[in-house]
């Protein structure tokens, strides 16, 4: 029997039947973010449930319990925010409790359901993350390069992103999990890179 994910319940927010249809009809003349490869990866993961239990981005109570405490706001460990930022000039057209429809280039992928969005400090998150405030690392230097504004909420995924050159060997949590119980392993080792981009 396979450990329980982190949190207790792994997260699915694939939509599918139904709902799924619901979701899409829905997306007509919703306001749009065009996700970077870093965001629409975020987003996958978030989808599959790798990110287990967090079903959106970050709202601000999580991102600053995670900057001072390294820990959810359910007291779950976690260390390192999961957020999509936007420019300030963009964040003007996105309101609370709307629904924004979130693009791979003109793939429609799915909603994030806004549930806030706040100006955050990027040199106490750089600190608090990496440790350092110096451009030359690459976490760093991302950062001082996002938008201005954090938007946090659930997602709801319609349509998972291209395929990447190594799909035969990406499988999903869940799917993992199946083939561990297939196997009958009782033991198994995983390597992490420290990095969440080393995906």
């Amino acid at each position: 029997m396979p450990i329980k994910p982190h949190g207790g319940i792994l997260v699915n927010r694939i939509v599918q039947g139904e709902e799924r249809e619901r979701v899409r009809n829905s997306t007509g003349g919703l306001e749009r973010i065009y996700l970077s490869p870093r965001e629409v990866s975020d987003l996958d993961m978030l989808a599959v449930g790798a990110f287990s239990p967090l079903e959106g981005f970050m709202c601000r109570e999580d991102y600053l319990m995670v900057l001072d405490l390294k820990r959810l706001s359910s007291g779950l460990p976690w260390t390192i925010p999961i957020t999509l930022s936007v420019s300030k000039k963009d964040a003007e057209r996105y309101k609370e409790g709307k629904d924004i429809a979130l693009y791979e280039d003109k793939r429609l992928l799915g909603v994030l359901h806004l549930q806030e969005k706040w100006e955050y400090d990027k040199e106490r998150e750089a600190q608090a993350v990496y440790l350092t405030t110096d451009l030359a690392h690459p976490g760093v230097k991302y950062l001082q390069q996002s938008g201005e504004v954090l938007l946090g909420g659930r997602i709801s995924m319609l349509k998972r992103p291209r395929e990447s050159a190594f799909h035969e060997y990406q499988l999903d949590p869940a799917e993992t999990r199946a083939l561990f119980r297939k196997k009958g392993w009782k033991t198994v080792v995983a390597f992490q890179t420290r990095n969440p981009i080393h995906r």
